[in-house]
């Protein structure tokens, strides 16, 4: 995928306003409590087609999704990695990895366009590789840090054993 996904943005949106649908610049529909269905966006790269059978199918609506890089998101994951438990050359890779990625800040790392019918939520969605990943090396910490506060929780002498 490209560096930067805003040419894309700005041809999906010009593309929407054209067509007449209605768009509503919503927020990401991951946490929808609604089953969702994923566009094969390997295969079937382009929106124009997820549009069309979002037409056919009767959608009313179209969601419109997007995200621009913030450094927050390093910020945030420099701050959970001081808290791993990782030997000192794993952390100084990951500081690294994140580091890298700086250089993508405000850059458009992600794009969905939905829609609902049936009960079912319809998706067509594109990441850039880098923020790809930026996904890994967040899972990695978030993985790290659950793992301690399981052991923390177990205590020194196990989950059958009272701290007191």
């Amino acid at each position: 995928m490209a560096l930067d996904l805003e040419s894309l943005r700005t041809a999906i949106e010009a593309h929407l306003l054209q067509s007449g649908i209605p768009v509503f610049y919503g927020y990401h529909r991951m946490l929808d409590t609604m089953a969702q269905v994923s566009w094969d966006t390997a295969r079937h790269p382009d929106y124009q087609e997820f549009l069309a059978t979002a037409r056919a199918a009767g959608a009313k609506l179209v969601v419109f999704n997007y995200d621009a890089f913030s450094l927050n998101r390093i910020d945030e994951a420099l701050e959970e990695l001081e808290d791993c438990d990782f030997p000192r050359e794993e952390k100084r890779n990951y500081e690294l990895r994140l580091r890298q990625l700086e250089a993508y800040e405000g850059f458009t790392s992600s794009l969905q366009l939905s829609f609902a019918l049936d009960n079912r939520v319809y998706l067509f969605e594109l990441h850039t590789e880098w923020f790809e990943a930026l996904a890994d090396v967040l899972g990695e910490i978030e993985s790290a840090l659950e793992e301690r506060e399981d052991e923390e929780e177990q205590g020194p002498l196990g989950r059958y054993f009272s701290n007191n």
